[in-house]
């Protein structure tokens, strides 16, 4: 039975937020684009909301139901309340396997027909997730689906707005904008001549030894760091004001900016302008990949190394072009995660990196086409939602 079509489905997407602003940068843009371009009525339901006003500024953190970005956002406080069946939209998604409220799961058995349950799975390029991808599993009288983004045609795709290639490659083609754009950080015209790069991090990562290293370099380097990111590093470069955005300093051939955390449009802006963008977890590492520009991921950190086995599934699939393996982006995209146990220094591993980015940056936007011939997540899900019912 298809959704109905007399009016706009509803859906309800359920976010615990883990990754800080990975889980829930992830299912707002999911929020907005099926309100957006697909005309769904979106409830999302947070239970963190200081982390997601850091990147939706007009979240107010005190309001247990507010609009947003033409979405209706609800304050997950708790497991509990009572729900009855017209309060249960046509789509339920659980994010990353959370555990929605039992009395939002009972009020759904009590539903004809029942809505479409899915479990909306973390991003993996390892092979099983083909074989995994819409299985059922029989719950509480009806089925959850499970719905895995990816890499290929067997998925569900990856997150991208219909008109996100041609804003930026407008962007990016407008000298104009992106100095305006990051010039509004402190960014000076002898930084944006500069070879430009993001990092959004963990703190795991080796970003002094990086520092070291472009610091002693003969290429100038402007490194945009987002207030809060790789604390230590930051402070040990600039000092004191390290938390402050607009702190910044240079030493050497090396200028750290501090920038603060902003709305998800601009850290798209922020990847478009730079050069090479470090990023981390799951929502700027797809960001990175509509980019079309070099970058590296940082993994979020699983037990017993799993995401060690992520990262170079990922790596098997992305850093591989027509000339063979990219060698230098392999050891680098190990080296940054601690997945190598015999790591060169990034003394080495940066030079040769850098002299590969024409290769990596042609290789990434090949990539880009590769991946929108998946379609997008958004499209994908609805339309395996229709066919389900």
């Amino acid at each position: 039975m298809p959704l109905a079509t007399d009016r706009a489905p509803t859906l309800a997407i359920f976010c615990k937020v883990v990754d800080n602003y990975g889980d829930i940068g992830i299912c707002w843009r999911l929020a907005r684009q099926l309100s957006s371009e697909h005309g769904v009525a979106v409830t999302l339901w947070v239970d963190d909301l200081p982390s997601f006003r850091r990147i939706c500024p007009e979240i107010d953190v005190t309001a247990p139901v507010q609009q947003a970005g033409g979405v209706t956002v609800r304050h997950w406080r708790d497991q509990d309340g009572a729900f009855a069946p017209a309060d249960i939209a046509d789509i339920v998604i659980e994010f990353f396997a959370c555990d929605i409220p039992p009395g939002y799961i009972a009020a759904m058995a009590q539903c004809a027909p029942h809505p479409v349950w899915l479990n909306l799975e973390g991003l993996t390029a390892e092979e099983w997730v083909e074989g995994c991808h819409a299985l059922t599993s029989p719950r509480h009288g009806m089925i959850k689906h499970f719905f895995f983004p990816g890499f290929t045609n067997k998925t569900g795709g990856l997150l991208r707005e219909a008109a996100l290639d041609e804003k930026r490659l407008a962007f990016q083609a407008d000298a104009g904008a992106m100095a305006a754009f990051l010039g509004q950080f402190g960014v000076t015209e002898a930084e944006m001549s500069a070879l430009k790069v993001s990092l959004f991090c963990y703190p795991s990562a080796p970003v002094a030894e990086l520092f070291a290293v472009w610091q002693a370099g003969s290429e100038p380097v402007t490194c945009l760091v987002p207030e809060g990111v790789a604390f230590d590093a930051v402070q040990a470069f600039i000092g004191d004001d390290a938390a402050l955005a607009g702190a910044a300093r240079t030493c050497g051939a090396l200028t750290v900016r501090v920038l603060p955390f902003v709305p998800q449009d601009d850290y798209d802006r922020l990847l478009w302008a730079c050069d090479v963008n470090f990023v981390r977890g799951e929502d700027s590492f797809v960001r990175a990949q509509w980019a079309g520009l070099p970058f590296l991921w940082h993994i979020y950190l699983q037990d017993e190394n799993l995401h060690h086995v992520k990262l170079r599934a990922f790596l098997q699939r992305y850093a591989v072009d027509a000339n063979g393996a990219i060698d230098s982006l392999v050891q680098a995209a190990l080296a940054w995660n601690g997945a190598s146990a015999d790591a060169l220094p990034w003394a080495q591993l940066w030079p040769a990196l850098q002299a590969d980015l024409p290769r990596i940056r042609a290789h990434a936007q090949a990539w880009q086409r590769q991946m929108q011939a998946n379609g997008d997540l958004a499209s994908n899900l609805l339309a395996f939602a229709g066919a389900t019912r």
